[in-house]
């Protein structure tokens, strides 16, 4: 069925009259006569009562309206859509991350979107997902640590691993806490599914220095409840909750961070708009962080 013939069929109904549709599609009102004859051939159906030079919907083609006029809408967004494609553009964006970085860095970012930026979508990823499978599921992942080669990439934020404490502890006038320190408080620690836990237990490994005494947690936020409640120092990556203080881990090499990365398919379609929507997000991690995100 050719989709100018549905075009034609719906500019007769809404001018109702062929004479009137002929002059606003300029064709002759016989050509555009012949054209919804066709039209009703192909069909099968007769689409008008022909009465004194008006036409009037049968019921038949008052529900076949409704479906051609669904099937113009569809065909000129695809239409559209293609277009975007072709240009590199996006209607709608997927976006990943590991839980800490969608709820503290994802998703505040998501509210920044103006109406003309594309739908996003969000969903969680494990902290050691392996990018190059995700790529072919989203379009944007966040992750830390370097990516695959194979893979395009910005560095977004380099970011500390802190020991909360609650400001009535005595560190909480302080800026930097030692492992060795560390080592002699109760140490609330997340599950090896956050990369806070990874990176500081290398660093104890790495000092050959056993805390006192750990507590783990699921949940970041839990951990940080405990802190709150008195109950030792939540080693997390965490944005602060409870009004506690955070300290930055001091190891042999330096502070305990981690290094966030956005990434995206090499080839992808829409691969410019995704670098723009990446630098766009270092901004954000710049101004959210800006004495750490550098």
């Amino acid at each position: 069925m050719d989709t100018r013939h549905l075009q034609y069929f719906l500019a007769v109904v809404e001018a109702g009259t062929v004479s009137a549709a002929a002059q606003q599609l300029h064709l002759t009102q016989p050509s555009l006569s012949r054209q919804i004859r066709q039209l009703e051939t192909q069909l099968g159906l007769t689409l008008f009562h022909r009465r004194n030079g008006r036409l009037r919907l049968t019921s038949g083609g008052r529900e076949f309206h409704a479906a051609a006029s669904d099937l113009i809408r569809h065909h000129r967004e695809t239409a559209q859509l293609a277009s975007q494609l072709a240009k590199g553009e996006i209607s709608t964006v997927s976006l990943a991350a590991p839980a800490t970085t969608l709820t503290d860095i994802l998703a505040p970012f998501v509210a920044t979107f103006e109406p003309e930026d594309p739908v996003p979508s969000v969903a969680e990823i494990a902290i050691d997902a392996d990018i190059i499978p995700e790529l072919s599921e989203f379009d944007l992942v966040l992750s830390p640590g370097r990516p695959s080669e194979t893979a395009r990439s910005l560095h977004l934020a380099t970011l500390p691993v802190w020991a909360y404490v609650p400001r009535t502890h005595a560190w909480a006038d302080r800026e930097a806490v030692t492992l060795t320190e560390l080592g002699q408080e109760t140490l609330i620690l997340p599950t090896g599914r956050f990369k806070a836990r990874r990176v500081i237990d290398a660093a104890l490994d790495a000092e050959q220095i056993a805390p006192a005494r750990t507590l783990e947690s699921e949940y970041s936020q839990v951990a940080q409840a405990l802190a709150a409640a008195g109950r030792g120092a939540a080693i997390l990556t965490d944005d602060p909750r409870y009004g506690l203080h955070g300290l930055r881990i001091l190891g042999v090499s330096g502070a305990l961070q981690i290094h966030l990365y956005a990434s995206w398919r090499g080839g992808h379609h829409a691969e410019t708009s995704l670098e723009a929507l990446a630098e766009r997000l270092r901004s954000f991690c710049r101004e959210r962080y800006p004495t750490q995100a550098r």
